[in-house]
């Protein structure tokens, strides 16, 4: 470092620590210990309108097979080149065509996949199939085997959200192909969601997949029709609006380990007054349309868009129509290390 600053006395004395590959705190503690969280992320919104036809696209162009995963990775300006939606998730598109399977593979990041299009998706998770359904929201754990698969006649794209970068700090991503294309089915559909999902838990139960949610496929007609009557039965928030969390049901806490999960429901007119907090969010429009203002700027959105919001900029919301929107942030890892902190403005 130049150290432009400071006095030619002091520069001759950096000169002499750097080829020891030591620096002087002083010149650089109010840079890495700032007075407020900093983010370098920059608030973005993707136009699903305008990366649908693209990622059709890339059906034409490759297969399933041939890219493993065929997905539009959706990249914040600030990180180009880098596959990160915020400066600590990945968020993508991924398209399955009629017919094909995605192969089966593991992988130390956890995942997410929210289903935007299609009604015969599937995906596998540890020997359990679930079919995909437009606004669930499933998960696949660290190193469980998965595969995907569209067993319909029309394009299936859903959302993928991943902690990948998270992993990258630590060096820690690596995965493992399958020797086949599809993994094997140990279990029938819906047996994660009647061992745990119905109000009802085995004796001592533990989930599989370790501090992950032992219910990997959320549905969202049960998950509307929760955030609408929760919506009827209390003042909504002033900042939340109406907003439901995905949880654990062994614990109670957030779904997976490093992403927490949530969705927010707004009626027509209704908005929120502004907050922020320290961690980032990616923003998926189930339903509805509106903006969301984020710092000095404004995004309008619609149907199936994507925003990505940077930690600790004010943010607030405005429906123009009834709206359901989908959030994943990397506050799981902020509240388990004891760093989150978020601030509420009364204007």
């Amino acid at each position: 470092m130049a150290y432009e600053s400071a006095s030619p006395e002091r520069r001759a004395y950096y000169d002499k620590l750097a080829p020891l590959h030591t620096a002087p705190l002083w010149e650089v503690l109010g840079t890495i210990v700032p007075r407020e969280p900093t983010s370098k992320s920059k608030a973005h919104l993707w136009r699903y309108g305008a990366l649908r036809p693209l990622l059709l696209e890339a059906g034409e162009l490759l297969t399933a097979r041939e890219a493993e995963r065929r997905v539009l990775v959706l990249e914040n300006p600030a990180y180009a080149g880098q596959s990160r939606s915020t400066s600590t998730l990945y968020a993508g598109l991924q398209l399955i065509l009629p017919g094909e399977t995605a192969p089966a593979h593991r992988h130390t990041p956890s995942a997410l996949r929210f289903m935007i299009e299609g009604e015969q998706g599937f995906t596998e998770v540890g020997g359990e199939r679930t079919t995909m359904r437009e606004g669930d929201f499933v998960i696949t754990p660290p190193w469980a085997w998965h595969d995907h698969g569209n067993e319909g006649d029309e394009p299936v794209i859903w959302m993928d959200g991943l902690d990948i970068p998270i992993l990258q700090y630590f060096e820690s991503v690596f995965s493992d192909p399958y020797e086949e294309e599809q993994h094997p089915l140990s279990r029938p559909e819906g047996d994660s969601m009647a061992r745990y999902g119905q109000g009802l838990l085995p004796m001592d139960a533990t989930s599989p997949y370790g501090m992950t949610s032992p219910i990997f496929n959320y549905p969202y007609d049960r998950t509307r029709e929760a955030l609408v009557k929760s919506a009827q039965g209390a003042v909504p928030d002033p900042h939340l609006a109406t907003t439901l969390r995905y949880s654990n049901p062994i614990d109670g806490g957030w779904a997976m380990p490093a992403m927490a999960t949530w969705m927010t429901h707004l009626k027509r007119g209704q908005s929120t007054l502004p907050m922020r907090s320290t961690d980032s969010q990616v923003m998926h429009v189930v339903e509805g349309s509106g903006s969301v203002t984020i710092g000095d700027q404004t995004f309008n959105f619609g149907p199936k868009d994507v925003v990505a919001l940077p930690g600790w900029q004010r943010r607030s919301l405005v429906a123009s129509d009834d709206c359901f929107v989908f959030f994943f942030s990397d506050r799981a890892v902020h509240e388990k290390l004891g760093f989150y902190r978020e601030q509420r403005f009364s204007a």
